[in-house]
C-alpha cells in the first residue's frame, strides 16, 4: 500500500521519490570508526585528505593479482582501493605507496616535487624523464642516464615513469626518501611503517580517529607480493577497534594482519 501511495502521489502530484543513496564510495565513507571515535579531517589538498578519499571498489571485491587472479588470503582485508596495478610484477610494497604519493602530487599540479630515489641511491624526477631522460643499467648496482626519449608530457607517458620507478625503487629507497617521525603525536595519515631491506615491507596509513581523551588509531593499507590490489587491512588482534589500529614508535614489535615489522619505523613525506 506504501508502495502504491507514493507512486500514486508521484504521478498526480509529480513529487520526485526519493533518490537510493549512492554506496559508500570512499575509505572515508565505508569504514567507520570504533565506538568513541570521529574520523580525524585531514587538511584541505593535503596528501593525508587524498588517501582518505580514495575511491573503493564495490564491497566484496577480492584482491587480485597482477595477472587477475584472485590470491588465496582473501580474510585479512576491509577495502580494496579503486586502482589499476597494471599486468606487470612490479606495483609491490614499496611501489604502492609511491603511487598514491606521485598520484597525489600529479592532481595537485606539484610536478616539480614527484621524483623518487632507487635502490643503488640513484634519483629521477618526472621533469627530468619527461624531457627524454632514462637510466640505463651498467652492472648490477650501476646505472647511467641518457637523453633517449623524447619530450612527452602526458598521463600515459607519467604512468611509463612510475613503472621505470618501480622497477629501480623498493623499501629501501622509500626509506631514504622519508624522514623518521620522532613523536608518537605526529603520527598522521600519509605516513609510511617500513622494514628497509630485500626483502622487506611497508604500509601506509590511510585514516585517523581520535576520541574524547584524544588517543588516536589508524588505518593501514598496503601492495605486496607478488603485485596486486591496494587494500585497507583488518586488525585481527584488537576486535574492540578492528579494522584500526594503535600505533606508538615505542610499539616492537608492530604486528600487522599480513607482516610483523621488528620496530614500529613510522616516516613521513
Amino acid at each position: 500500500m506504501i508502495l502504491l501511495f507514493v507512486l500514486h502521489a508521484w504521478l498526480v502530484y509529480n513529487i520526485t521519490p526519493p533518490a537510493t543513496p549512492p554506496p559508500a564510495a570512499t575509505i572515508r565513507e565505508r569504514i567507520a570508526p570504533p565506538k568513541g571515535y570521529t574520523w580525524v579531517t585531514e587538511p584541505k589538498g593535503s596528501f593525508g585528505e587524498y588517501l582518505q578519499l580514495s575511491p573503493l571498489k564495490p564491497k566484496g571485491s577480492k584482491i587480485l593479482d597482477y595477472t587477475q587472479s584472485p590470491i588465496g588470503n582473501q580474510y585479512e582485508h576491509i577495502a580494496i582501493l579503486d586502482y589499476d596495478i597494471g599486468r606487470k610484477n612490479l606495483q609491490q610494497c614499496a611501489d604502492v605507496i609511491i603511487r598514491l604519493r606521485a598520484d597525489y602530487l600529479w592532481k595537485q599540479k606539484r610536478y616539480s616535487d614527484i621524483g623518487f630515489s632507487f635502490t643503488n641511491g640513484d634519483f629521477l624526477a618526472w621533469n627530468d624523464y619527461k624531457n627524454g631522460l632514462r637510466p640505463v643499467q651498467q652492472s648490477h648496482n650501476k646505472i647511467a642516464f641518457q637523453k633517449t626519449g623524447p619530450r612527452e608530457d602526458t598521463h600515459d607517458r607519467f604512468l611509463r615513469y612510475l613503472e621505470t620507478i618501480f622497477i629501480y625503487a623498493g623499501t629501501i629507497s622509500l626509506n631514504r626518501d622519508t624522514k623518521p617521525v620522532k613523536r608518537d603525536a605526529d603520527i598522521k595519515t600519509g605516513d609510511v611503517i617500513v622494514t628497509p631491506g630485500s626483502p622487506g615491507h611497508a604500509v601506509i596509513i590511510v585514516g585517523r580517529a581520535r576520541n574524547a581523551s584524544g588517543r588516536m588509531v589508524y588505518l593501514l593499507a598496503q601492495g605486496y607480493t607478488p603485485a596486486q590490489s591496494i587494500h585497507v587491512l583488518t586488525n585481527p588482534f584488537e576486535s574492540g577497534t578492528n579494522p584500526w589500529y594503535k600505533l606508538s614508535l615505542d610499539k616492537s614489535p608492530l604486528v600487522t594482519a599480513r607482516y610483523s615489522f621488528s620496530k614500529a619505523n613510522i616516516r613521513s613525506f
